[in-house]
């Protein structure tokens, strides 16, 4: 097993339990300028990965292991399909119902061109299959696939952001000409007419009272012929 580091590399895990083949591709992505870690079975891949199964009461549960976890992450895993006790198409659906792996792409490899394995690999969620032996065209393959995994990577480990809380808006009040005064009482706004009604009506008694018209003899003494 050889591992170097480096921040600005992507980091291949490469499966194969033959050593010419595993030699060969790890030449071939060093090549390429990406970071190589090479084993020779699906255990031992899935031991580095930090995989492990939960006392095998549950598959579909797996958890990273604080003891196997590496400093430099997986970007890729490279496997042959054909290897003793675990296939490369094993290997793969355990990483694929892994909650913390399934984004890690996984390329499969192989001598037999056997369509409804090729089929059932990519179903299952493999990006590429290479028939061998690979070449560095193969490798230039595997690219897209490293910034596909790094942007989903990214994406599901940045929380979501929060709407931001709306303020109630406060209510404007209406304008003052809008308000409704208080009805004045009925006594105040009827006075004044009662009271010029009343002055109008003692200068009409005044003037038709018959003492004024009749000329007053108060103290005079009528004289007879």
């Amino acid at each position: 097993m050889g591992m170097a580091a480096s921040d600005s590399q992507f980091h291949v895990l490469a499966v194969d339990d033959s050593l010419i083949d595993r030699k060969l591709i790890e030449r071939l992505l060093k090549t390429s300028s990406y970071i190589v870690t090479t084993v020779d079975s699906g255990s031992k891949a899935l031991e580095f990965l930090g995989w492990h199964e939960d006392d095998r009461r549950n598959t579909d549960e797996t958890s990273v292991s604080p003891q196997n976890h590496q400093e430099v992450e997986v970007n890729l895993v490279i496997t042959d399909y054909c290897m003793p006790e675990m296939t490369g198409y094993d290997l793969l659906k355990k990483i694929k119902e892994s909650s913390s792996l399934r984004n890690i792409p996984v390329v499969i490899m192989s001598s037999e061109n056997v369509p409804s394995r090729i089929n059932r690999c990519l179903e299952e969620g493999a990006e590429e299959f290479f028939l061998k032996p690979v070449r560095l065209s193969d490798v230039n393959k595997l690219k897209p696939h490293l910034m596909k995994g790094k942007k989903q990577e990214i994406h599901e480990s940045t929380p979501p952001q929060s709407p931001p809380s709306q303020l109630p808006t406060p209510q404007s009040s209406p304008p003052q000409s809008q308000l409704q005064q208080p009805p004045q009482p009925q006594e105040q706004q009827q006075q004044p007419s009662q009271s010029s009604n009343n002055k109008r009506k003692g200068m009409d008694e005044g003037l038709s009272s018959p003492d004024r018209t009749r000329p007053r003899y108060n103290g005079l003494t009528m004289v007879s012929n």
